[in-house]
């Protein structure tokens, strides 16, 4: 297994284990439980995360970043319309 591979699985897991809160907070519009500072750092370290692997060329840092920011920003939103 090449490390590109090892990356492809770190990403895939990593992802798919924020999905389920992800979908749970989406049809809830439920986010009390959530920190808007927790998700507001996250959110833009999940960004340079992306940037980070756009500039090294991953395309599992990529395409697993651009997924968990894409969740990341809407729980955001959510969570600030929601308060």
């Amino acid at each position: 297994m090449t490390g590109e591979w090892l990356g492809f699985v770190a990403a895939t897991l990593t992802t798919l284990a924020f999905v389920p809160q992800a979908v749970k907070t989406i049809r809830s519009r439920d986010t009390r439980g959530i920190s808007l500072s927790m998700y507001a750092v996250f959110t833009i370290g999940v960004g340079f995360w992306l940037g980070y692997g756009l500039v090294l060329d991953s395309w599992p840092m990529i395409l697993a970043n651009t997924v968990t920011l894409l969740l990341s920003t809407t729980i955001l939103a959510l969570k600030l319309r929601y308060k």
